[in-house]
């Protein structure tokens, strides 16, 4: 019975995504602070478009809710598991693979984060695109899978059919 909360057909879809997002954000930020030392070599220009930049965040999207305090930090990492905990408890439930694969990167995305917040007491971010005198916010691989995962929950909420309305012709 338990089980029946926490494991559903598409689980694990999601958590392999989680897993596979989390590899890939941790593996990119251990390579650009400790192998390719982005420190010492920013801003790194690749295109008139695109640098890398390292920037710590101590507060969440677009810098907000900045935490200096460890308690701060530590609310902002405690906030994320149970987000992510919330979010299994949904994947088992999940009718669809692409909520699960949603749900997955945002799990990822989020852990990915949030172990930042606990080894560097803040996110290290690194991409920064930027055109026309306008500075899109700074970010890395977590944060490209939630902005994915909430979009993918957006299209299949809104255009996946699973929900289909009653015909008005049985009514």
């Amino acid at each position: 019975m338990l089980r029946h909360w926490f494991w559903g057909p598409y689980s694990p879809l999601g958590l392999i995504v989680a897993l596979l997002t989390l590899i890939a954000d941790q593996g990119n930020k251990v390579w650009m602070i400790y192998v390719y030392d982005i420190g010492t070599k920013q801003p790194v220009r690749l295109t008139p478009f695109f640098d890398l930049i390292l920037v710590w965040n101590k507060g969440i999207s677009y810098g907000m809710l900045q935490q200096d305090d460890p308690m701060g930090r530590l609310a902002l990492v405690a906030f994320a598991v149970v987000v992510s905990l919330a979010l299994i408890f949904w994947l088992a439930r999940v009718t669809t693979a692409l909520t699960a694969i949603s749900i997955g990167l945002i799990v990822g995305g989020a852990a990915g984060n949030a172990i930042d917040r606990a080894i560097y007491g803040a996110v290290a971010d690194f991409f920064s695109l930027h055109a026309f005198g306008f500075q899109w916010y700074i970010f890395n691989i977590a944060d490209v899978a939630i902005v994915a995962g909430v979009i993918g929950l957006l299209y299949d909420s809104l255009f996946g059919g699973h929900k289909k309305a009653g015909n008005p012709s049985k009514m």
